[in-house]
């Protein structure tokens, strides 16, 4: 609320409301069904808005009134704390405290320099884009140490086969070759189908 005040007196008052997005609910509840414990929003928002907001949304921690250098502060004490932070900000004030975060996302329509820092850009103006975001970064992780774990397997069973003078080394060649491919054709291969 802003008052407006004329020769000492009060003459109105202004409410401004700055509403959550509407999807942003929906968004909490997708990326808490997808592993993430803790959310915790920082605004320079007032006590009040933010507690409103944050009960809302069903937010686990708030920090409210909150200047832009404070934003890098409150990130790094949770990087201290042992958690590993996603920041999700917009505006130029975010810049320090995405730069700070493990993993950084600017929205699609955030400043150009909450773009340039962050580590992923949203491609649409959605936060549920986060929780699918979420799930590709995790099935992409998952497929990479499946990965790992063949080729360390199979790259081991290849040199012992040629230690003990089972395999001729142009056949073990060959086989190495083959697998690198198809490892190679299965990664390229599209986490999410259309």
């Amino acid at each position: 609320m802003i008052y407006l005040a004329i020769g000492g007196n009060l003459a109105g008052v202004l409410c401004i409301s700055d509403p959550p997005r509407d999807e942003a609910a929906e968004a909490i509840r997708m990326l808490r069904e997808r592993g993430i414990r803790h959310v915790a929003m920082i605004t320079g928002d007032s006590q009040k808005a933010a507690e409103r907001t944050a009960q809302l949304l069903g937010i686990d921690t708030f920090f409210a009134q909150v200047l832009p250098e404070d934003k890098h502060r409150y990130v790094e004490k949770m990087k201290a704390e042992g958690r590993r932070v996603i920041m999700v900000g917009e505006g130029i004030n975010d810049a320090p405290a995405l730069a700070a975060a493990n993993v950084s996302v600017a929205m699609s329509d955030a400043s150009d320099i909450a773009r340039e820092t962050a580590d992923v850009t949203l491609r649409i103006e959605d936060l549920r884009d986060l929780a699918e975001l979420r799930t590709l970064s995790t099935q992409l992780m998952e497929r990479i140490q499946a990965n790992y774990r063949f080729i360390v397997a199979f790259n081991t069973s290849l040199l012992a086969t040629g230690f003990f003078g089972t395999l001729a080394p142009s056949t073990s060649a060959l086989l190495h070759n083959l697998s690198t491919m198809a490892i190679c054709a299965k990664s390229m291969t599209p986490l999410k189908r259309a």
